[in-house]
């Protein structure tokens, strides 16, 4: 997928609706693609979303400004092989056209792999700052598992640093009750990624659950967690920064979390895995 292009090689200039599209999705344009009127009823909704969660307020606010401007950015959508379109972004605004009533709406046609189509739904989000931490952490995950990518080549694919996707990921090792308040907003994934330092869920959730009505900054989360001992903590022993070296080499070819334990000329190479597809896939990198 070519997400890298120049602005000269994306969506012809003379079609002004598809410039906004390629400015706010970086949805590369293929010769065949054509901006339709399409029937909101034609329409099935991404099943690669990774967008969970809707304020409703602002979907309000959209409906009102799609009832008195229309649509000023077209939804982009992929034809089905059994009829019909299915929405690869522009979530919110099917949503928002279908209460205010409208009957159709104009939609860029494009071809995607089912890949692609998780890609750009995530770059969508991403670009807009609409994914809470967990819906983001998920949607890394399976580009990952389903399409057996490393963390290195999700974070050129999304544009983002593969110490970021690698420490979005980790957040989904955290309690479902950390999860939750990651995803109300009640906890900024700094102060998460913070408790993960802790080397159980209990220890964790002691933690916080003691941030409570503290309003305390991620510094203060940090010395908490520090205030629990060297025992309560992972890494807590200095390690040698030639293995740490070595443990993120294979990280980055791998992309998942890897530890190098040994002493003298013998030791061992531990990795994590999730889920049985990415221990399926992890086989395969090393067989």
């Amino acid at each position: 997928m070519a997400l890298g292009k120049g602005l000269n090689s994306l969506i012809p200039q003379q079609k002004k609706a598809r410039k906004v599209i390629r400015r706010e999705t970086g949805i590369v344009d293929n010769s065949d693609d054509k901006v339709w009127q399409i029937p909101l009823s034609e329409i099935v909704p991404n099943a690669h979303q990774p967008r969970k969660e809707f304020d409703h307020g602002k979907l309000e606010d959209l409906v009102s400004s799609i009832k008195k401007h229309g649509i000023l950015q077209p939804l982009v959508v992929t034809e089905r092989e059994d009829g019909g379109y299915e929405l690869i972004a522009g979530e919110r605004r099917l949503r928002a056209s279908e209460v205010a009533g409208l009957v159709s709406v104009p939609a860029l046609v494009r071809s995607a792999t089912e890949q692609e189509k998780l890609e750009l739904a995530l770059i969508e989000n991403i670009q807009r700052q609409d994914l809470n931490p967990i819906e983001e952490a998920f949607a890394y995950a399976r580009l990952m598992e389903e399409f057996n990518l490393t963390q290195e080549e999700v974070s050129s694919q999304v544009g983002k640093n593969r110490s970021t996707v690698a420490n979005t990921v980790r957040l989904l090792n955290l309690p479902d009750e950390i999860q939750k308040a990651l995803v109300d907003g009640t906890l900024s994934a700094g102060k998460a990624r913070a408790l993960l330092s802790l080397k159980n869920e209990k220890e964790q959730l002691d933690v916080f659950k003691s941030m409570a009505g503290q309003g305390m900054s991620v510094r203060d989360v940090e010395r908490a967690v520090e205030e629990k001992g060297p025992a309560s903590r992972k890494g807590s022993v200095r390690r040698d920064p030639n293995i740490r070296a070595q443990e993120e080499l294979l990280e980055d070819r791998l992309g998942t979390k890897v530890r190098i334990t040994g002493r003298g000329e013998r030791g061992i190479i531990s990795m994590e895995y999730n889920s049985k597809s990415e221990l399926r896939r992890l086989i395969q990198e090393l067989s």
